[in-house]
């Protein structure tokens, strides 16, 4: 044991999971403090949270990590009245660590001169602060919010107004204004950290999270529980999505791509120079990547074998399926098998 929160066995971070999405990253995870004020509520913080979460399952890799934070270091009754353990009491963080203060109601609990002055620090030496929920009146407090965009719950607004009159918040879902980041609770904090998702690991990255969350990346647009194949690839193409959709609907049997083109209405060349300039890809590598992707979810959320799981992606011998792969998702078949006694995820 030591005294970093943030010491933390990186594997751990890495849940096991049958959606992958690969994706580019280089050194060490993004991190983040949240601050847990009595009352704070569990909807916002785990809002938060998961995305996170589901970010480094997408990826099978570390690219965030957390730790919690209170007033003493004892566990924090939300406003439902569970209570939640946190790692460490209230301390300096490294000016990396993205600090957030999760409050809710009573609003004001938020301002508390401890959590106050950890902010005010946090700030004064380079770190991002935010507040989820009411978590801005401590950045209203430590006298951060003069001149910038911000937002809080807008049931909370009124009465901040009257208690901070020369401030105004927004009425978006979620603010984010250089090292000052706030949101208005609840599934807004999803909002917020999707947005920042995005900006470390791209849009496509962050549609892919945003439909773990059984989100669809446009709210309120796309009642499904996936969005659509062109929200999702963020291509404007129909030529595009209409191919993915052929070789989404032909896994077991994969179809040719000048079969695919012409049932799209283009030449091949064509399909290859949307495939490129949309997906940044080949038709036929874009298509057996589906096909892998398909196999890492059979392989571990059934008790199918490696051959039948072969055989229901379109791959003609285990041997070329267990080396394509191994060269997607740098692990073999075998190591992905669900074992007799786990469930299923």
């Amino acid at each position: 044991m030591t005294d970093d929160p943030f010491d933390t066995d990186l594997e751990a971070l890495v849940p096991k999971g049958a959606a992958y999405q690969p994706v580019e990253s280089s050194g060490a995870p993004r991190a983040y403090t949240f601050i847990l004020v009595p009352g704070f509520t569990l909807l916002a913080f785990s809002s938060a949270v998961e995305p996170l979460r589901i970010a480094n399952q997408l990826s099978q890799k570390p690219l965030y990590r957390w730790t919690l934070m209170s007033k003493g270091g004892v566990p924090a009754v939300s406003s439902s009245g569970i209570e939640v353990s946190v790692d460490a009491p209230l301390s300096v963080q490294d000016k990396e660590v993205r600090l957030f203060v999760c409050a809710g109601n009573p609003a004001m609990a938020a301002g508390d001169g401890a959590v106050v002055s950890a902010v005010q620090r946090h700030h004064r030496f380079g770190g991002t602060v935010g507040g989820i929920c009411t978590g801005a009146v401590a950045l209203a407090r430590a006298g951060l919010l003069d001149g910038r965009r911000f937002t809080l719950h807008w049931e909370n607004q009124p009465g901040f107004c009257e208690t901070f009159p020369d401030l105004m918040p927004t009425p978006a879902r979620y603010e984010i204004d250089a090292r000052i980041m706030t949101c208005g609770g609840g599934a807004a904090a999803t909002d917020m950290m999707l947005a920042l998702i995005a900006e470390d690991h791209g849009a496509a990255f962050a549609a892919m999270v945003s439909d773990m969350c059984l989100r669809p990346v446009m709210a309120g647009v796309d009642p499904a529980q996936r969005s659509s194949t062109a929200a999702v690839m963020t291509s404007r193409s129909k030529a595009v999505v209409a191919a993915v959709n052929l070789m989404r609907a032909n896994i077991d049997t994969p179809l040719a791509i000048p079969d695919i083109a012409r049932a799209v209405g283009c030449s091949t060349r064509q399909l290859e120079r949307l495939f490129s300039r949309h997906l940044n890809d080949t038709p036929g590598v874009f298509y057996r990547n589906l096909r892998l992707d398909r196999g890492r979810n059979l392989l571990a959320t059934t008790d199918l074998s490696v051959a039948e799981v072969c055989i229901a992606c379109g791959f003609e011998s285990t041997t070329h399926f267990s080396r394509t792969f191994k060269a997607r998702f740098g692990i073999v078949p075998t190591k992905v098998l669900q074992r007799p006694g786990e469930a299923a995820r």
